[in-house]
């Protein structure tokens, strides 16, 4: 087996160049030339090597309705009694302040911990349920499959000859509503 570049071809066309034998493609062993196609079949993403928006960090907007919380939707001075207005913009630079910072704060102490935390947390719960879970309820859809066809067996031996037999000895009871005066 050989590997390198097809006849004419040259390093820069392929980042990482193709292996290739002189049957054809590793993967492919029936294909005498590998073509375009084959080099832009379906390949598998890592979602660890994906890159992050700096911008957008809520893409799914999961946050949405949680915490947009303004000055405006924590302080407001009704008509007729506000405050001097020197007061009201210091008030309000010293809540956003405080509030941008307090959060980045928290976030810079106690959000890679809990980041790791969350990490495990999923982990576990991935774990559990692809090897746990999963496997325990197709056991049991396979189990209770067997019991259905058992109790279906049983319905149709028993109830279906006795329903039947009742059904038609009540079929010749005739009910009349008369009202009386």
């Amino acid at each position: 087996m050989t590997g390198g570049l097809k006849d004419g071809e040259t390093e820069e066309e392929f980042l990482h160049s193709p292996f290739i034998r002189k049957q054809g493609n590793i993967y492919k062993p029936n294909n005498k030339d590998m073509d375009n196609d084959s080099l832009n079949e379906k390949t598998m993403e890592d979602i660890h090597t994906k890159e992050i928006d700096l911008v957008n960090r809520d893409p799914k907007h999961i946050n949405d309705d949680v915490v947009k919380v303004d000055f405006e939707d924590v302080i407001a001075e009704p008509a007729g009694t506000y405050s001097f207005d020197g007061v009201w913009k210091a008030s309000f630079t010293t809540f956003t302040v405080t509030k941008y910072w307090c959060y980045r704060l928290l976030t810079a102490l106690v959000g890679i911990p809990l980041a790791l935390i969350w990490g495990i947390f999923f982990a576990i719960l991935s774990f559990l349920h692809i090897w746990a879970v999963v496997p325990c309820v197709k056991s049991y859809l396979i189990e209770i499959h067997c019991v259905s066809r058992v109790y279906s067996i049983c319905v149709h031996t028993f109830c279906d000859p006795l329903f039947e037999a009742m059904g038609k000895c009540f079929s010749s009871i005739r009910v009349r509503m008369s009202k009386e005066v």
